[in-house]
C-alpha cells in the first residue's frame, strides 16, 4: 500500500533544517507516518508551527505537531528513555497530549542508560584538547558496547527487565574509567556520582518503568506492517552525511549511519515511489569541533540562529560560505539524492558567499577522494588535509543562488524555506511534489 517514501537527509555537518522540511512534507503530502530511522536523543530538529508553536524534536517523528501523524522509532534508533520523557512532558505543554499514543518502537532498537552517558562524557573531559565534540547523551557507548557484545547491552525489548545489565554497565564502567577519578573540576565530579552510587540502578529502573506504561513496543514484523499499511511515509534522518561514522570526517563524526540506507532497508520489498531529498542551508554550519573549511566568523555573529547556541557539550555553533565541494563529496558517499531542499534563503541578503574550489600547496581542488568506508584513517587524514585548504570564496547574486547550486550539483533544487515555517517553503518549478 505504500505509495510514496520521502527520505530526509542532511548533506552537511547537521542543523541544516531536517525538522521543519519533515513537517512541511507530512502537511503538504499528507503523510500519515514518520519513521525516524537512524540516530536518536542527540537530535535537535526544530519545527514552528504556523501558528507559532515551537518544539525541538529528538525521540518523536518532526510531525508530531500534525494531528494524527504517527511515529516510527526503527531499529536503528538509539533510545534515551529520561529523555524521551522530559520531551513527551513539554510536548503535553504545548498541547500535544497524544504523542506516545501516536508512537512505536522497535524492539530491537538501542537504549541509552546513565551509565553509558556518564561515561560518554568522562571519556570527552579526558581527551583534553583531543575532544571528539560529543553531544553528550551517550549515543557512542551504547553503540560500542553492542559491537563489543559487552554481555549488558540493553535493547528496547530488555526496558521491563533491566536491573541486571544495569548493575553489569555501572560495575563495568567504574572499572573501565577508574583512571578517569583523577579529572579536575565540577562536570567529572557529577559524572562519578552517578557510577559511584548504589541506588542509582534502582532509580533507573523505576524511571524507565514510567517509560514502558506509555510507549508501545513492536516487533520487527510489526516495524514492516506499519511502513506497508501507510500510503505516504516520511523517513527522517539525523545528523549528516558529512558526520557519519564510516563516511564523515574521523574523529570528529556520530556512531550512526547518516545516509538514506537505513531506509533503503526497511523499504525493501514494499513498491513505494522513493524520492531521496538531501538537505543543505543557503550556507555551511557545523556545531561542535571538526574540520570547517569556510567557517566565518563575522557571518556566525550576523546571520540570526534563534534554536541553537555555544552552550552544553557540542560547543560552538559555527558558520560560513556555502561548500560545495563538501556537498559534492556528501553526495558521492551516500549514493546521491534525487533532489535538494535549500532552506535559510531568507538570512542571506543581496549576495551570498559560496565556495566551489579549495586552494593546497599551490593545487585547486574541486573534489575530493572518497575512502573506503569504514578507513578511519583515510578519513583521519581526509579530515587533516581539508582543515588546512584556502576556500576560494565568490559571491552569488541571491536570485541565482538556486541555479548555481543546481549547476555546481548538478542536481536540481526542489524546496526552499524563506523563514522557519511550513508556510515559508514553497516548491519550486519540475519539483516531484
Amino acid at each position: 500500500m505504500t505509495r510514496k517514501a520521502w527520505i530526509v537527509i542532511d548533506l552537511g555537518f547537521g542543523d541544516a533544517g531536517k525538522g521543519a522540511t519533515v513537517d512541511f512534507l507530512v502537511r503538504d503530502q499528507r503523510a500519515g507516518l514518520v519513521v525516524r530511522f537512524n540516530g536518536g536523543a542527540q537530535a535537535g530538529h526544530n519545527v514552528v508551527s504556523p501558528t507559532g508553536i515551537h518544539h525541538t524534536f529528538a525521540q518523536f517523528g518532526a510531525g508530531t505537531l500534525v494531528d494524527g501523524t504517527r511515529t516510527l522509532l526503527g531499529p536503528g534508533f538509539i533510545l534515551h528513555p529520561g529523555a524521551m520523557l522530559v520531551e513527551e512532558s513539554r510536548l503535553r505543554e504545548k498541547g500535544i497530549h497524544d504523542a506516545f499514543a501516536r508512537t512505536v518502537i522497535d524492539a530491537r532498537a538501542l537504549v541509552i542508560s546513565p551509565f553509558q552517558q556518564a561515561a560518554c562524557r568522562l571519556r570527552e573531559l579526558w581527551r583534553g584538547d583531543n575532544a571528539h565534540g560529543t553531544c553528550g547523551i551517550g549515543i557512542g557507548e551504547a553503540v560500542r558496547d553492542s559491537l563489543e557484545d559487552s554481555g549488558d547491552t540493553i535493547r528496547v525489548v530488555d526496558l521491563g527487565n533491566s536491573h541486571d545489565k544495569l548493575m553489569s554497565q555501572q560495575r563495568r564502567i567504574r572499572d573501565q574509567l577508574e583512571e578517569a577519578r583523577r579529572l579536575p573540576g565540577d562536570r567529572v565530579e557529577a559524572e562519578w556520582k552517578v557510577l559511584d552510587d548504589p541506588h542509582y540502578v534502582t532509580k533507573t529502573v523505576e524511571l524507565w518503568q514510567d517509560l514502558v506504561q506509555h510507549l508501545r513496543v513492536v516487533a520487527p514484523e510489526q516495524t514492516q506492517k506499519a511502513i506497508g499499511q501507510t500510503e505516504v511515509v516520511v523517513f527522517e534522518g539525523a545528523q549528516g552525511v558529512l558526520l557519519d561514522q564510516d563516511r564523515g570526517f574521523h574523529p570528529h563524526t556520530t556512531w550512526s549511519d547518516s545516509t538514506p540506507r537505513g531506509a533503503l532497508e526497511l523499504l525493501q520489498g514494499h513498491g513505494a515511489d522513493v524520492i531521496r531529498l538531501g538537505v543543505t542551508r543557503s550556507y555551511s554550519v557545523r556545531h561542535g569541533l571538526g574540520p570547517f573549511p569556510t567557517q566565518d566568523f563575522e557571518m556566525s555573529r550576523d546571520y540570526g540562529e534563534p534554536h541553537n547556541d555555544n552552550h552544553g557539550w557540542q560547543g560552538e555553533f559555527r558558520k560560513g560560505a556555502l561548500d560545495t565541494v563538501l556537498l559534492r563529496y556528501a553526495l558521492a558517499t551516500c549514493g546521491g539524492v534525487d533532489g535538494l531542499a535549500v532552506n535559510c534563503m531568507d538570512q542571506i541578503s543581496a549576495t551570498a558567499p559560496m565556495c566551489g574550489t579549495y586552494r593546497l600547496d599551490g593545487r585547486t581542488i574541486q573534489s575530493l577522494p572518497v575512502p573506503d568506508a569504514g578507513d578511519h584513517s583515510a578519513l583521519r587524514q581526509l579530515g587533516q588535509s581539508i582543515a588546512g585548504v584556502r576556500p576560494m570564496i565568490r559571491m552569488v547574486p541571491a536570485p541565482d543562488l538556486v541555479t548555481t547550486i543546481e549547476s555546481e550539483l548538478d542536481k536540481p533544487v526542489w524546496l526552499i524555506s524563506e523563514g522557519p515555517t511550513s508556510i515559508h517553503r514553497r516548491w519550486l518549478s519540475g519539483s516531484k511534489n
